[in-house]
C-alpha cells in the first residue's frame, strides 16, 4: 500500500463536523516497538462537539478522564467504557474547546498477521468494525491519550489516502445514546462509507 503524506495540525483545526467526514477514507496508522505498520482505512466516525452536545463526555464539565479534550487538536483523547473497552478519539477544532471525533470502524490493510495476533479467530470483516474493536487489534489503550498525533516521531498518527466520494457516504444518529435526550440523541453525526464502496478498500483475504 503506498504511504500517504502525514496529516498535520490544521487538519484538525477545522470544524468537528468537517473532520469527520473528512477522516473518511483516510489512513490510521500506528509504529509497533519492532518496526511493524499497522494500517486501516478509516469507515465509520462520529462526531462530539462541546460541552452543549449531552452525549459528548465535556457535557460534566472537564475531568481527568475527559482532560485530553480540552488540548490542543491532533491530539488523542482516548478513554475507557463499559469496564473492558478503549474508544480512541481525535482532538479538534482549539484548545480549550473540547470536541472530538471518535474513529468508529477500520478496514484493515497493512499488518494484518499482527492485527490478527491481537483479535484471533476473527475474520477480516470483523478485525476492526467497531471502536472497540479497533483499538483491540491495534493494541490502542490508556498510554495513547493525549499523544500528540502530529508531532514527528508520534508510534501513532493519520495518513492522506484516497477521497472518499460524497455518493458513498451515509449520514446518521450516533450510537448507543439511548438515555440521551433529543435533539441529540438523533441528529446525524455519525459518518458512515457504504459497505460496498468499504469492501474496495479491503485487501485480499489472507492468514
Amino acid at each position: 500500500m503506498k504511504q500517504g503524506a502525514r496529516l498535520k495540525r490544521p487538519f484538525f483545526e477545522s470544524e468537528t463536523l468537517t473532520v469527520a467526514r473528512k477522516l473518511l477514507g483516510k489512513s490510521l496508522v500506528k509504529i509497533e516497538s519492532d518496526g511493524t505498520r499497522l494500517c486501516g482505512s478509516i469507515v465509520e466516525t462520529e462526531a462530539y462537539v462541546g460541552v452543549d452536545d449531552l452525549a459528548c463526555h465535556a457535557r460534566v464539565g472537564r475531568t481527568r478522564r475527559n482532560a485530553a479534550m480540552w488540548g490542543d487538536p491532533g491530539h488523542a483523547y482516548v478513554y475507557f467504557t463499559y469496564g473492558m473497552h478503549w474508544m480512541l478519539n481525535l482532538v479538534t477544532e482549539r484548545t480549550g474547546f473540547p470536541a472530538a471525533v471518535l474513529v468508529r470502524a477500520l478496514v484493515p490493510r497493512e499488518g494484518l498477521a499482527r492485527i490478527r495476533s491481537q483479535r484471533p479467530g476473527r475474520p477480516l470483516s470483523e478485525l476492526c468494525n467497531g471502536p472497540a474493536k479497533l483499538c483491540q487489534a491495534f493494541a490502542i489503550d490508556q498510554s495513547y491519550d493525549g499523544l500528540d498525533l502530529c508531532k514527528s516521531g508520534s508510534p501513532l498518527f493519520l495518513e492522506e489516502a484516497g477521497t472518499i466520494p460524497d455518493s458513498a457516504v451515509t449520514f446518521g444518529p450516533r450510537v448507543g445514546l439511548n438515555k440521551v435526550d433529543e435533539p441529540w440523541k438523533s441528529i446525524p453525526w455519525r459518518f458512515r462509507v457504504d459497505p460496498s464502496f468499504a469492501s474496495t478498500l479491503q485487501p485480499e483475504d489472507r492468514p
